[in-house]
């Protein structure tokens, strides 16, 4: 996830005055996308399988995900 401003190929979304933009080829391989909020930060779950069932939960700033 990621701040942006929406292009031409994708979709916007508004979810409890929360905005979403998803670009329409990435959401046509990941829907559904769920999207969870946490005192800890966001979890994502969609179709596409990401592999590494190590439990990583650290993707962001200071994660080790696909190193």
């Amino acid at each position: 996830m990621a701040l942006d401003e929406p292009k031409d190929g994708d979709d916007t979304f508004d979810v409890k005055g929360h905005k979403f933009v998803v670009e329409k080829e990435f959401m046509d391989k990941a829907k559904p996308i769920k999207i969870d909020f946490s005192g800890m930060g966001f979890a994502l779950d969609s179709n596409i399988e990401l592999g590494g069932d190590d439990g990583c939960s650290g993707c962001g700033s200071t994660g080790t995900c696909g190193d």
